[in-house]
């Protein structure tokens, strides 16, 4: 066997469309851990890297969209780049743009909103998909970073994003009104124009303990956008998918309501994995996330499997409803042989039929 020769098949599509909506687990538990590895972090290690990842298959096809930077527009000339950017003037002066990336404030006053909403970035901009490859039987996602509330604390800082709930909640809801209307076109145009299968996005509403707000807030100001998101995506005939670090718990009833096909991560030390599997297991596709804070930077490469292990244990499902990625980035202070032993037991210990004997 040769470094290129591969280990195994990547799903179908339709394979990982049963298992999303609860038909029939696949032939093995679905595998997305190339999503979350960047080989470039890896130094001198990064070829291994590659040639790992190019031995094993990646159960997706990832078709990036390109949202809009803060300040600068794209510069290329194509249709509607002019005023690609999500607010319309060069940089406030404060904070410095050397503070922390939570501490930086685009829209330093809710004055400014009428000017951002009057130019805000068109979704027919030209460069907004980029071509990418053709389909090839994989189930094909469409991706992008930042939905609401992390939008929401990109533009107005943290410390604002929290306060603004209760101080200015008729500017939020102009804000994410404007936002969801931006999103619910770009998911058509990838509909469209790239035949994508679901759309993923991320709103990291968890901190290691708990929510950032209240179940209240959450209800006024998040859930009627996501529903309009997530009924788009059906209605399209797709999924949706939301990567939300942190402990979520008390969000999982309100997002299983709305109809949220995938959650991501399960962030583990947040919260009581094989609870929460317990709880919600069957309403909603667990996208559960390998631990990337403790195990795989200080774990052993037995530990890593034995994880995995418990991992299939707990979420596993006869009907589908389980796929197996990496919580976070998976990057430089990962052991070469952790990885390596993250990649096999998840493509071999999760077979189907394995799991049928138990």
């Amino acid at each position: 066997m040769t470094d290129a020769e591969p280990l195994d098949t990547p799903l179908s599509r339709d394979e990982m469309i049963a298992v999303i909506e609860g038909r029939g687990a696949a032939r093995r538990v679905p595998v997305l851990l190339h999503f979350w590895t960047h080989p470039t972090t890896f130094g001198d290690r990064q070829g291994a890297v590659e040639r790992l990842l190019a031995r094993w298959p990646h159960d997706v096809q990832v078709v990036p969209i390109r949202m809009p930077a803060v300040y600068e527009t794209p510069g290329d000339g194509l249709p509607f780049s002019d005023e690609y950017r999500w607010v319309d003037y060069d940089r406030p002066p404060t904070p410095a743009a050397s503070a922390g990336l939570d501490a930086q404030v685009a829209i330093d006053d809710w004055a400014r909103l009428d000017g951002v909403l009057e130019h805000f970035p068109d979704p027919r901009y030209g460069g907004l998909l980029a071509p990418g490859s053709p389909p090839d039987g994989r189930y094909r996602l469409g991706t992008w970073w930042f939905c609401l509330f992390e939008r929401h604390w990109q533009l107005r800082g943290m410390a604002n994003a929290l306060t603004d709930y209760y101080t200015a909640p008729e500017a939020v809801h102009r804000l994410f009104r404007a936002l969801t209307d931006f999103y619910l076109a770009v998911m058509e145009r990838a509909a469209r124009e790239r035949g994508v299968d679901g759309f993923m996005t991320s709103d990291d509403l968890g901190t290691q303990t708990g929510t950032f707000f209240s179940t209240d807030v959450f209800d006024e100001f998040f859930r009627p956008y996501y529903r309009e998101l997530i009924a788009r995506a059906h209605e399209l005939g797709r999924h949706f998918w939301l990567h939300a670090c942190g402990n979520i718990e008390s969000f999982l009833p309100g997002f299983i309501d709305l109809g949220l096909d995938v959650i991501h991560p399960i962030q583990k030390y947040t919260m009581d994995e094989r609870e929460i599997a317990r709880k919600f297991g069957g309403r909603i596709t667990f996208w559960a996330g390998f631990d990337v804070q403790r195990i795989i930077p200080w774990g052993t490469a037995d530990e890593v499997r034995d994880e995995v292990r418990a991992m299939i244990d707990t979420y596993w499902r006869p009907e589908g409803r389980f796929m197996l990625t990496a919580g976070n980035g998976i990057n430089g202070d990962c052991p070469l042989p952790s990885l390596e032993a993250l990649y096999e037991e998840a493509f071999t210990a999760g077979k189907k039929e394995r799991m049928l004997i138990k």
